[in-house]
């Protein structure tokens, strides 16, 4: 028995003999090595995610190098929709490709660039100049992320049996919240407000190895020829956009996960309103790190591994979780305000949205992973990115009634939009 036999099996208890009816018996050879590849080349994405984080490390940079308010409001959005939009068209392309893996590789090696570009511009530019590169450069990394994105589900597919995908993706979160929370607790033990650009820039450069050596790590997978369908025009993807139409299923899927977008259009609010009642600064930054990065790693091997049961009702758990959450927040801030200055209550509030969303996150991926095989796997993925991606730049704008519901208000709000979220993934069949 190899040394990747013996993590396989630590990891997803998999004592019964290795579940393969959904892969060709030639990739379920390797599936050991496959699955140890994909987690470590998981963890270090992730992990570079929480580090340069857009809600959290890039705001702070934002407003350290005095770039236009903004800014701070499209980085965001920018950096999900960027992801997710032209994952339609994109979609297309890699329909072409037998094996995927090297698309993954390219957009690997791109954040990583993306990251080591926006470390320069740190230690370069302030003010406008500084906020235009730093809008740029998180469009070419959500550019070089949706090509990740696509083809990953794909891989994932061909080389993981369907019971063990969830649990690769809840190790993935574990191990890169249990290094997050290392990373900020020494960001918020920073002495001095003279390092803060510096310290950021590392962060954001150690953001660029961790993206590339995951380039590396992943291109040693070994994913066998898949479907291939032959590329589309930009008229042929959006005819695909049909699915929507006549495949019941799929819309549904896709509306119930419009509807959790909630959990991370919350965040950002979280955050705004510890900035109000506390001083800002690294220690600030580096609770929420330290918050996202705990969430990880209690609730990565938990979600995992309920998502391979039910998917479905992971996204409901978390669902209720999210919209419990912040209307918690609203009537604590109507009849108890004082509570939101204390210098626990938001970060807690914070680590337990945070567990939220990586259900979402990891019930979301399983769900439309197994919900399609080959080729149709791929127009799911696609098609469900590029409209979350739209919906996401409309729904982004809720920000904007802040000065007529304040932070509050707009956090109960996208609440109720995660109850109308609850009952759509109640109601989905299971996959």
């Amino acid at each position: 028995m190899s040394q990747y036999d013996n993590v396989y099996e630590l990891l997803t208890d998999d004592t019964d003999g290795r579940l393969c009816e959904d892969i060709p018996e030639q990739a379920c050879e390797q599936t050991p090595r496959n699955f140890a590849l994909l987690l470590l080349s998981l963890s270090l994405t992730k992990l570079g995610d929480a580090i340069t984080n857009p809600k959290t490390t890039l705001a702070w940079l934002a407003s350290s190098l005095g770039a236009p308010g903004y800014v701070l409001g499209y980085l965001v959005p920018l950096r999900e929709s960027g992801a997710m939009v032209p994952q339609l068209f994109l979609g297309g392309i890699i329909r072409r490709l037998s094996v995927r893996k090297w698309v993954w590789v390219l957009g690997s090696l791109g954040q990583g660039l993306a990251m080591a570009g926006l470390a320069a511009v740190a230690l370069t530019l302030e003010g406008t100049p500084a906020g235009w590169a730093m809008l740029g450069l998180v469009a070419f990394f959500s550019l070089c992320r949706s090509l990740s994105s696509i083809a990953y589900k794909d891989v994932l597919g061909k080389t993981i049996p369907k019971p063990r995908r969830g649990q690769l993706a809840g190790w993935a979160s574990s191990v890169s919240g249990l290094i997050g929370m290392g990373v900020g607790l020494f960001v918020a033990l920073v002495p001095g407000a003279g390092l803060e650009v510096a310290v950021l820039a590392g962060l954001l450069a150690a953001g660029a190895l961790l993206w590339w050596f995951a380039a590396g790590i992943f291109a040693l997978v070994e994913e066998q020829p898949g479907e291939t369908g032959g590329g589309r025009s930009a008229v042929s993807s959006i005819k695909r956009l049909s699915l929507l139409r006549n495949d019941v299923p799929f819309r549904h899927f896709v509306l119930a996960r419009a509807l959790l977008m909630c959990s991370a259009l919350s965040a950002p609010f979280y955050v705004a309103l510890a900035q109000q009642g506390q001083a800002s600064g690294l220690a600030a930054l580096g609770g929420f790190v330290v918050a996202s990065g705990l969430a990880g790693l209690v609730s990565g091997p938990f979600w995992g591994r309920y998502a391979d049961r039910s998917s479905r009702l992971v996204m409901f758990a978390a669902a209720l979780v999210t919209s419990g959450i912040g209307l918690v927040i609203f009537g604590v801030a109507q009849t108890q305000a004082g509570w939101l200055t204390n210098w626990w209550f938001l970060p807690l509030a914070y680590l337990l949205l945070s567990i939220a969303h990586e259900g979402v996150r990891v019930g979301r991926s399983t769900y439309v992973v197994n919900l399609g095989d080959g080729n149709l796997r791929t127009d799911y993925v696609a098609i469900s990115n590029t409209v979350i991606g739209v919906l996401l730049l409309v729904v982004g704008s809720v920000g904007l009634l802040v000065p007529w519901l304040g932070n509050t208000g707009v956090i109960a709000l996208l609440a109720l939009m995660g109850l109308f979220g609850a009952v759509m993934t109640y109601r989905l069949n299971e996959v």
